[in-house]
This record gives C-alpha cells, structure tokens and sequence, in this order.
C-alpha cells in the first residue's frame, strides 16, 4: 500500500491513545528486548480492549504473554471481577514482564504464568469466553484444540500473526513457522465449529467464533 507509513501515523492520531503507562512498556519494550516487534503495539492494543469490551468475557485466556503489552489492553477492557490468565513459555522474559503487570493499573485482574499453556490450561478447571493465541506459531493448531475444549458456547478466540508478514502466501517461504501459520487458517477455514474472518491488521488477526 502507497504511503503506508504515512498512513499509519492517520489511524493512530484518530484512534483513542494508549496511554503514558503502555507507551513507556511499548518503549522499554523496544530498548530492553529481542524481537520487539512482537508486541502488540497501539492500534492492535486498542482494538483488543474495544473486543473486550464488546464480548464482555468473564475469563479470557492468552497464549503468549511476550512483555504484558496485549495482557494489559485487555485486561483494560474488563470489567471489575473479569481476569486474564496469561501464560509464556519463555522464562527469560519473566522478570521484565512481570514488573510491567504488577504495576499496571490493572494488575489485579491479570493472572500471569511462567509454563505451557498446553499442559497447565487443562488443570484449571475453567472456563474462558474469550482466547488470544499468540505463542509458537507451530502449535497454533494444539493451542486452538486445546481452547476450544475450555470455551464457552458462543465464545470467541483471536489468533495473531495469521499473515505472518505476507509470506503465507509467497511460495519461496517453506520454513516450519509459516507452514505452521499455513496449516492453522486451512485448519480454521475447513473447522465447521466455527466462523471467522481474517483481518489485515499488522501480521494479520483472525477472529474466530465458537458455535
């Protein structure tokens, strides 16, 4: 797309702000850690607390906490007894992440868990009305299985990456993270559990809605 940059800086000047709190994690984000792109970043954040708000889920399940950006933003969006289990597998990351949620203004509601979301989700013993995926692109597929047995009829899950930069559709991209990305919207699009529409915002955000 022409001027895309330019283009970018319009959606984020006529969309409500992040805040100072999520622009100095955004930012600490950028300066203290590998792959900053990873992080959800202002409009994807804001788009995930309208969704939030909109769904009003009791309990939501993130699978991919990364630095706490896409946590925060929806946990924003809760009302006062929601909670967000948020679960990353990369222990590295543990320290600087936890800081940012416990001192968010939103920290209480955001359960945040250093382990797998495959083997921990299963013991809970609850019940999610909405799901984020956003961990190893590989296991997208288990991580949606696993959601699925753990979601509420009418429940709503939300993949990231699903454009994975474009190269989902560019033949020369053979390496296990974009064939795994592949796998899972051919898995999604062939699942009659469900409807979904992907949208083209940053790397691509699927969202899925249970039957």
């Amino acid at each position: 797309m022409k001027n895309y940059e330019n283009l970018n800086e319009y959606i984020e000047a006529h969309s409500s702000p992040e805040g100072e709190y999520l622009y100095s994690l955004y930012r600490a984000t950028n300066v203290e850690i590998l792959n900053p792109h990873m992080a959800s970043g202002h409009i994807q954040g804001r788009l995930l607390k309208l969704l939030v708000k909109m769904i009003r889920p009791k309990n939501i399940l993130e699978i991919g906490t990364y630095t706490g950006y896409s946590a925060i933003c929806m946990a924003e969006g809760l009302d006062s007894d929601g909670r967000l289990y948020t679960f990353e597998i990369d222990d590295e990351l543990e320290d600087f992440t936890r800081k940012w949620i416990e001192g968010s203004p939103v920290g209480d509601k955001i359960i945040f868990t250093i382990g797998s979301a495959l083997e921990i989700v299963p013991t809970l013993g609850t019940k999610f009305d909405l799901v984020f995926i956003d961990g190893n692109k590989r296991e997208y597929i288990e991580y949606y299985e696993m959601a699925m047995k753990h979601l509420n009829d009418g429940g709503w899950i939300l993949a990231d990456n699903t454009l994975w930069d474009g190269h989902v559709i560019d033949p020369a991209y053979k390496d296990s993270q974009t064939n795994g990305v592949r796998a899972f919207n051919e898995y999604i699009r062939n699942d009659k559990r469900v409807e979904e529409v992907i949208l083209p915002l940053r790397d691509g955000l699927t969202i899925i809605r249970k039957i």
